[in-house]
């Protein structure tokens, strides 16, 4: 790089002030100028001053490769998800599949007439009569009695009741009711008893009219049951009917079987306010959302596969065809 007059004049004036300064050891140098020396070397030494000094404007121009392709790894990544919705979606018309027989065959259960519950049954074969409708009698121990909860029902906290059901007076096991929800401010029994009196909670043999369920499975959400402390967040029929069996029952199985109620405004309100479980509907309520699964997963597959035809085949851009035409470049 080739210094201009105006910088070598500069530079002169700056050697210049330095010898002035530095003349002889015995001229006496202000603080104020002693400052000012390594400024003045700096200046007067410069990295354009060297004859092998380089500028990057100097350097050869590099080439740059415009408009690349994806690497094949890359390809095959965004190829995965449109294969991955579509298989997803495939997976989704079994599932329903599945599902439409299951409603079926629960909804023809509950289409049949209640049947009297035997006093032993053979738990392995419940899954085949879930949402049959039963009739028992039995009577309640209410003090073994558990609150699954919270629960909400129409925005209020509450809990579920499951009371063991004794049918040992007709030579029958101990099983598992499901009376309904209760309100949070009712779950003392006391207070239930204050309010409904019997009703509440009824003693001697009654007669129970419900549906026959099968063991629910739990998500990985709710906390494990807590049987020690009474605290139980789901209902395990297994864990709940070995807890009933500690306590002195030997005869209870694994039986679970929700009571149904006529659940008009009036009649939920009548049951609140005494403190009496408001049982569930007889009806099916399994969810199948299958459809709207196979719609959603369909749709993504054909949107990224539109996408990942575009990406592959999208003409290249303006200044990518000014670059390939260049072919005199060294």
């Amino acid at each position: 790089m080739i210094a201009t007059p105006h910088q070598i004049l500069r530079r002169h004036y700056i050697l210049l002030a330095m010898a002035l300064l530095q003349l002889h050891r015995r001229i006496a140098i202000c603080p104020s100028c002693r400052r000012l020396l390594p400024a003045l070397r700096r200046f007067a030494s410069q990295p354009g001053d060297s004859a092998t000094f380089t500028s990057p404007l100097d350097l050869p121009p590099r080439l740059v490769r415009t408009n690349r392709r994806h690497r094949p790894l890359g390809l095959a990544i965004l190829a995965l998800i449109p294969l991955t919705a579509f298989a997803l979606g495939t997976w989704q018309i079994r599932r329903l599949e599945w599902k439409t027989a299951l409603v079926s065959r629960c909804e023809d259960n509950l289409a049949r007439p209640p049947l009297p519950l035997p006093p032993a049954l053979d738990v392995s074969s419940i899954p085949s009569f879930d949402y049959r409708r039963v009739v028992t009698r039995g009577v309640f121990q209410h003090d073994r009695e558990m609150l699954l909860g919270p629960r909400l029902h129409d925005g209020v906290n509450g809990y579920i009741v499951i009371t063991p059901l004794d049918r040992s007076l007709d030579g029958g096991s101990t099983i598992l009711v499901n009376r309904g929800w209760i309100s949070k401010d009712l779950a003392d029994r006391r207070k239930r008893r204050r309010v409904g009196g019997e009703a509440a909670l009824p003693t001697g043999e009654v007669l129970v009219e419900g549906l026959l369920r099968e063991q629910g499975r739990k998500n990985m959400f709710t906390p494990e049951n807590k049987p020690e402390k009474g605290e139980w967040y789901f209902p395990d029929i297994g864990e709940m009917a070995a807890w009933v069996a500690s306590n002195g029952d030997k005869k209870v199985q694994e039986v679970l079987i929700e009571e149904t109620s006529e659940n008009t405004v009036l009649n939920m309100m009548k049951r609140e306010s005494r403190g009496i479980p408001i049982g569930r509907e007889a009806a099916v309520n399994i969810r199948n959302n299958h459809f709207q699964y196979i719609v959603t997963w369909y749709s993504l597959g054909l949107a990224t596969s539109v996408m990942f035809y575009m990406l592959i085949r999208r003409p290249p851009r303006e200044i990518a065809r000014k670059v390939r035409l260049q072919k005199d470049w060294a």
